[in-house]
């Protein structure tokens, strides 16, 4: 019964740090950017898994589709993954998203994966955006997840993500979050906290090498912290990324478990800008 009472009081209090952070005000002291205009520093909404701080404009959307071949490559012989074309025949773990800006510097985002049959919603609240006065980026982050098609196992989440991108060439990323209910079976621990570190570098005019890592910090740590890196390519309003991942996490929580001991997968990632 406490254990219930604990749970809703956690979720009732990352609800209302949520909405504390949507109702903070953008900084006003200079002109608004145009968020339609490419930020060359900034080309998509996540790194490989983590999101950014890229602002999305008012009523435009975007897809994203993210997908893991299950073959480890770290484990098989290059010829038990020549014959299966490198994951091709071994079957995938996909997620896709679709995220819609509300109002300028809101967006909401729906998204669902086979691992789990998860779906999470989730809110972005674009706070503070890097300019002269202003070092750095700041976002907010409010979601809850659930499996089976949200049935069951929901999993509320709140974190921030920090950046600060140089000479449009490159970014770095920070982004604590906090997890509730990730414990899975009759773990000590229910809830987790991890810090997403990423970073991104622009090598040719539309190519990036992006990378990520998110170790945990407090709370239940089941395997590896999740880990990824990407080449990604930007054509017009289209994205492309080859990605190496230890996992198929996407979510959150499936952040907070962390990746496979001893994997490393192939995937990509496409995304399409509708604005």
């Amino acid at each position: 019964m406490h254990r219930h009472v604990r749970t809703r009081n956690a979720v009732g209090l990352l609800f209302l740090i949520g909405i504390l952070f949507a109702v903070t005000p953008a900084h006003a002291q200079e002109p608004a950017p145009d968020d339609r205009v490419l930020d060359p520093a900034e080309p998509d909404f996540v790194l490989v898994n983590l999101p950014t701080t890229l602002r999305l404009p008012a009523r435009g959307g975007n897809f994203h589709l993210s997908h893991r071949f299950n073959e480890n490559i770290r484990q098989d012989s290059f010829g038990d993954q020549v014959s299966s074309l490198f994951g091709l025949d071994e079957g995938a773990n996909i997620a896709l998203e679709f995220r819609y800006g509300i109002v300028r510097s809101l967006q909401a985002a729906v998204r669902r994966t086979n691992l789990s049959r998860t779906i999470q919603l989730s809110t972005k609240y674009d706070a503070w955006h890097q300019h002269g006065s202003m070092p750095v980026s700041i976002s907010a982050l409010f979601s809850v997840e659930g499996d089976d098609n949200f049935r069951q196992h929901y999993a509320p989440a709140v974190g921030v993500v920090v950046s600060r991108t140089v000479a449009k060439r490159f970014a770095a990323y920070a982004t604590p979050v906090f997890v509730a209910n990730t414990s899975v079976g009759g773990a000590l621990h229910r809830n987790t906290a991890f810090i997403g570190i990423g970073g991104s570098a622009r090598v040719l005019s539309t190519t990036y090498v992006m990378g990520e890592v998110s170790p945990r910090i407090a709370g239940l740590a089941i395997s590896d912290p999740a880990y990824a890196l990407s080449l990604e390519k930007r054509v017009g309003r289209h994205i492309f990324a080859l990605t190496v991942a230890n996992g198929a996490q996407s979510t959150f929580r499936q952040l907070s478990h962390g990746g496979v001991p001893h994997g490393l997968y192939l995937g990509f990632n496409l995304g399409r800008k509708f604005f």
